[in-house]
């Protein structure tokens, strides 16, 4: 069996949970597990956060495949609906819907479900993707709160585009034009993301943007949202291979495809089992660290759809079948994305589905499959 394997520590999920509760006591968490639960697995990682106040995802297809595993929790999806055929199955499976736009509103001010449906309201403030304008936030509301088919309380929520850089002044740019805009409304809100919840711990710079409720995203894998975050946060994926072949290569000798990087000198050059079709990244550079067997050594050479390659001259008595890791606690996926160019989101949501998870530590009993659940 080829060696590639994503390890994936349950109870680090939990941990990663707790500590966004400690550094926001008073507020309810709404874990957002979308993309695959950021490439960790959607039912593994639903059930590792059984304990959150919530769940959200990206879309309905998530959420039924959520509700076929037999997970009872709340469940927003925080890109709404696409159309309004998709409101029978949100009524149906009891899920709850952000609406960002008035076909959405229109749509759901004419549905007539089987229960009230809870709805969440998103305020653009200065993200510029999704949501309503600010002025429009008060008709919106109240259009909502006195429909009878509507669940109270209707939430509100905006996202902050730049709380990982803690001294941006859009964070409290966005904050203050948020409690403007709803200002007198009978709401609970949702504000922070992961860097809005551990930001304002580190600084202070902002008002508490906590509310009611706060959305953890990249801190439940254990990826810190900015540099110098000092959340004690475990990483819960750990990518391992193995070393598959050692080659002795001369000086002058050129590794991999395109020659791109020549021997220095006479080196043992490592291969390892796992490459851009695995989703490590195309473009990581030479230099890139890489744990091998309690050393790291870099990357040389370009990385292959199956294979990288390594130098082996800091861990020279490195043999076949010695143990790899690509990322996790001995070499953080921030640092491989940094020599990437690119962010930990990309790398974690990019593992392909080729790549076997293996879970290990504690989690809460995996769900049973409810009578009726959608076939997904």
């Amino acid at each position: 069996m080829r060696p590639l394997h994503a390890e994936i520590d349950l109870s680090a999920l939990s941990h990663n949970l707790a500590v966004a509760r400690y550094a926001a006591p008073h507020t309810r968490m709404l874990a957002v597990i979308k993309a695959n639960g950021y490439g960790h697995g959607l039912e593994a990682v639903a059930s590792s956060l059984a304990h959150a106040d919530g769940l959200a995802v990206s879309c309905i297809g998530e959420a039924l495949a959520l509700r076929a595993a037999g997970v009872n929790q709340r469940i927003v999806l925080l890109e709404g609906f696409f159309d309004a055929s998709e409101l029978p199955e949100i009524d149906r499976w009891q899920l709850e819907c952000v609406i960002h736009q008035e076909n959405q509103l229109q749509a759901l001010l004419t549905y007539q479900p089987h229960r009230p449906l809870p709805v969440w309201i998103k305020i653009n403030t200065g993200m510029n993707r999704l949501g309503f304008r600010p002025e429009e936030t008060r008709r919106v509301w109240n259009a909502l709160a006195v429909h009878p088919r509507i669940a109270s309380p209707v939430r509100l929520m905006t996202h902050l585009a730049c709380a990982d850089e803690l001294d941006n002044p859009a964070t409290l740019r966005q904050y203050q034009l948020f409690q403007q805009c709803t200002h007198g409304l009978a709401a609970e809100s949702s504000l922070a993301n992961s860097a809005g919840i551990l930001g304002w711990q580190e600084r202070c710079r902002w008002p508490d943007p906590h509310a009611q409720w706060a959305r953890p995203g990249l801190m439940l894998y254990g990826v810190p949202p900015f540099a110098g975050a000092s959340a004690q946060l475990r990483p819960a994926m750990r990518l391992r291979s193995a070393i598959i072949q050692v080659n002795p290569c001369h000086q002058g000798e050129a590794v991999g495809y395109g020659g791109a990087w020549t021997c220095p000198q006479d080196m043992p050059i490592g291969v390892v089992a796992a490459g851009y079709g695995d989703g490590y990244p195309r473009h990581a550079a030479a230099g890139t660290p890489v744990w091998v067997n309690g050393h790291i050594v870099p990357l040389v050479g370009r990385v292959s759809m199956d294979m990288i390659t390594v130098d082996l001259r800091p861990a020279p008595h490195t043999r076949v079948g010695d143990p790899v890791e690509l990322w996790g606690e001995s070499v953080p996926v921030t640092e491989v994305a940094r020599h990437a160019n690119t962010i930990a989101y990309t790398l974690l949501t990019g593992v392909t589905p080729r790549v076997r998870r293996i879970y290990t530590g504690h989690a809460p009993d995996k769900f049973t499959r409810q009578p009726g659940a959608p076939h997904v």
